[in-house]
């Protein structure tokens, strides 16, 4: 497993542990709920 990946599988275990929506977080860290999305899929890390 690559770093990425691991990185992507923590943004969405993390956020749904919290109980908060791509949406909630793209909020709170002021980015899209687009850019959370390719986060949690690895498609994008920046």
């Amino acid at each position: 497993m690559t770093s990425s990946l691991k990185i992507a599988e923590n943004i969405a275990h993390l956020r749904k542990k919290r109980g908060i929506t791509q949406d909630e977080l793209a909020s709170f860290l002021g980015v899209t709920k687009a850019s959370v999305s390719k986060w949690e899929n690895g498609v994008s890390l920046s």
